[in-house]
């Protein structure tokens, strides 16, 4: 079973992240240049929350706020689930289908060292799985043939 530090080796550590005092707008034009869905939001190094599309759909969009003048601290989430690096893919997401969430922060010695989302995790079972079968499939036609 993958763990955490295995999909960060993969992936990278990059973590793309917003001033809480930034407008939601500079934050979206990073989510877009940067190709995310997520953005975490720190203040003097500290983790003080997440900005989702999500959030700007529900809280600036459908609320008829606009981005311009809608600072990133109004919508973000204050709630934060974290991970360790040494967290299995099925305890992330076990995670983030109970809290409903679809980005995990990841802590190391509560530093942060990296964020994954449930399309690595859904990518690392995945690949768990066609690795599984490719090695049943080379068991198969080695017992028959």
């Amino acid at each position: 079973m993958k763990t955490v530090r295995e999909i960060l080796l993969n992936k990278g550590n990059q973590v793309w992240a917003v001033l809480p005092d930034a407008t939601v707008f500079t934050a979206l034009q990073m989510m877009a240049e940067k190709n995310t869905g997520a953005l975490l939001v720190l203040k003097d190094d500290e983790v003080v929350g997440i900005m989702t599309e999500r959030d700007y759909a529900r809280k600036v969009a459908l609320l008829g706020k606009f981005s311009k003048d809608t600072l990133v601290q109004e919508i973000m989430s204050s709630i934060i689930f974290y991970v360790d690096p040494s967290f299995s893919t099925e305890e992330c997401m076990a995670l983030m289908i109970d809290k409903r969430v679809r980005h995990l922060p990841v802590m190391e010695n509560e530093k942060l060292v990296g964020i994954i989302s449930i399309g690595d995790v859904v990518k690392a079972v995945i690949d768990e799985k066609e690795f599984l079968i490719s090695q049943l499939e080379h068991y198969i036609k080695g017992e028959l043939g």
